[in-house]
């Protein structure tokens, strides 16, 4: 039997993987509820999850949410997973943490200097984090589907297309989709999506 590896976004759980056992009817469906917050945190989480399914299921195949798809990419997982789904992924964190230091107001000498900066946007900004995704660029081989809203308000299209371009993966561009598919048009289109391309 196949396997069908999910991680979740930020605030999501495995309990989302529910949603994709119809898809994938002939396969072990998992759900990775994994604690780390970091990279290097959740990394090691999500690696021992796929080695653990890969050892006991044939194909393995991973579907990826939003900072989910950042955390698989770095955890060093490539040669276990055969097929990737990739759903609003984040593929250019070092970009979006610049961003968040501009809308914060944040330069790279305080945030050395000061190694951790609250802010107002929900999220703190880290020196280490940007260390980390400076020294850490993505490397992805697997053979990977993207779907990307085009109202998606962390990560621009350009970002999305130029990763899909060097990473030869396939980018499907829902018009009215948004960084979260949750509306009922939106889940319709991402079955479709899977469905079409399994």
């Amino acid at each position: 039997m196949n396997a069908v590896l999910y991680i979740h976004g930020k605030n999501g759980s495995a309990a989302e993987a529910e949603h994709y056992r119809p898809l994938f009817p002939d396969c072990e469906v998992v759900g990775l509820d994994y604690r780390g917050a970091t990279p290097w945190e959740a990394g090691p989480e999500i690696a021992a999850a796929a080695a653990k399914l890969k050892d006991r299921c044939g194909e393995l195949i991973l579907i990826a949410n939003s900072i989910g798809a950042f955390f698989a990419m770095n955890a060093d997982i490539e040669p276990l997973v055969q097929r990737a789904f990739f759903i609003s992924p984040v593929v250019d964190m070092e970009k979006l943490i610049s961003g968040m230091m501009k809308q914060a107001s944040v330069t790279e000498d305080e945030l050395k200097r000061r190694r951790t900066v609250p802010t107002g946007l929900g999220e703190d900004l880290s020196w280490d984090y940007l260390c980390y995704v400076r020294e850490h660029p993505l490397r992805w081989s697997v053979p990977t589907e993207i779907l990307y809203g085009r109202n998606d308000c962390l990560t621009s299209y350009e970002t999305v297309a130029a990763f899909a371009d060097a990473h030869n993966a396939r980018l499907t561009v829902m018009e009215d989709g948004e960084h979260w598919f949750h509306t009922p048009e939106q889940i319709l289109f991402l079955d479709r999506w899977i469905m079409d391309n399994i």
